[in-house]
């Protein structure tokens, strides 16, 4: 017999035992995991020349923290990314570190991302939750991280709110809504499959 033959023939079998066993593991793994696609997000940085807040793909993995690893963990996932960055790693947008990027225009954000992805984990309930639960709970964990960058962005520059959130929400509405249809598509296919951590 082929190799290849070989192989589609025993890979359900192997494909379906899990690698790691031991729940502590899995989930330190489910973690990190998260940690390094929010860095990921963070470095796929477009700069706006009328606004000091990037447009990035974080949001995307913070919702999803919530979504596949539910309310504690998901919000453990982005307070240890907000850690190795506070601790001078380079996980913040455009390589950035430490706790005067924390405190500057988009530190806001990224405050943010715990809460955030805690109220996703937590309003899309379990696995077999509606596509309309699981959507409304990502929504409402965008809206956390824009509540969080404007009043950050608020208290930095001032001026009328008006003008706050067109710095700080108005640029990314668009671009963050596909996000949210990406992670709703993602946060189903995988909610549906996975018995859990």
């Amino acid at each position: 017999m082929a190799l290849h033959d070989r192989l589609r023939t025993h890979a359900p079998s192997w494909a379906a035992r899990e690698m790691v066993t031991g729940r502590g593991a899995r989930i330190a793994i489910a973690v990190a995991a998260f940690v390094l696609a929010t860095t990921f997000g963070a470095y796929v940085a477009i700069p706006l020349p009328w606004t000091p807040v990037p447009m990035t793909l974080q949001p995307l993995f913070v919702v999803l923290a919530g979504a596949l690893l539910g309310p504690r963990l998901g919000a453990a996932a982005m307070m240890s990314y907000l850690a190795l960055g506070l601790a001078g790693v380079p996980v913040f947008s455009a390589g950035r570190a430490g706790l005067a990027h924390v405190l500057g225009p988009t530190g806001g954000y990224l405050l943010a991302y715990p809460p955030a992805a805690f109220a996703v984990g937590w309003l899309a309930g379990g696995r077999k939750s509606g596509t309309l639960r699981l959507a409304a709970a990502l929504l409402v964990g965008l809206g956390v991280i824009y509540a969080g960058g404007v009043a950050q962005l608020g208290a930095l520059a001032g001026g009328p709110l008006e003008r706050i959130v067109a710095l700080g929400v108005a640029p990314f509405v668009a671009g963050d809504l596909i996000e949210m249809l990406v992670a709703l598509v993602v946060a189903k296919q995988v909610r549906s499959r996975t018995l859990g951590l």
